[in-house]
Formats: structure tokens, C-alpha cells, sequence
């Protein structure tokens, strides 16, 4: 008895169907790439109205540390563009 050409291409067509139920290794996580900027506030300082100058004086510190956290975030940005540059 002869087999006919079309039992043989859907017997072909059957088993290359059943390559695809094979089990396969999991896909590797992609990697996350973080580009651009670190996040940055805008430097305030902080209102004075000082009346005397023991008033002045502490004004003076917390205007210091104020302009010590903007010059960190400057200096955080510096760094991170100098990384980021080839």
C-alpha cells in the first residue's frame, strides 16, 4: 500500500507543531539601565527677619547649612554627568 504525499506532509506538519511544546529554560530578566539625572529639588533658603543679633547669628547657620544642601546636590549632579561621560 502506498502512502500519499498529503499523509506525509501533515505527518511532517504534526511534528514540527510538536517542537514547540517542548520545555525550555526560563527567559533571562531583562537588565534595567538607569539613564539621566538624579532627582534634584530646588535650592531655597530659608526666610529671615532677625530683630537682634543673637537673631542674626542663628540666621546665619541655618542659611549655611541651606546653601551646603544645594551645593551637595550640585555636586551630586557633577559627579553623575562625569560617570555618565566616556
Amino acid at each position: 500500500m502506498k502512502t500519499p504525499h498529503f499523509a506525509i506532509g501533515l505527518n511532517s506538519l504534526c511534528l514540527t507543531l510538536l517542537l514547540g511544546c517542548a520545555s525550555a529554560p526560563p527567559s533571562p530578566a531583562p537588565t534595567l539601565i538607569v539613564s539621566g539625572c538624579p532627582a534634584v529639588t530646588p535650592c531655597t533658603l530659608p526666610a529671615t527677619a532677625p530683630r537682634h543679633n543673637g537673631q542674626l547669628l542663628g540666621d546665619q547657620d541655618s542659611l549655611e547649612a541651606a546653601w551646603a544642601d544645594c551645593a551637595a546636590q550640585v555636586d551630586m549632579i557633577f559627579r553623575h554627568q562625569q560617570a555618565a561621560t566616556p
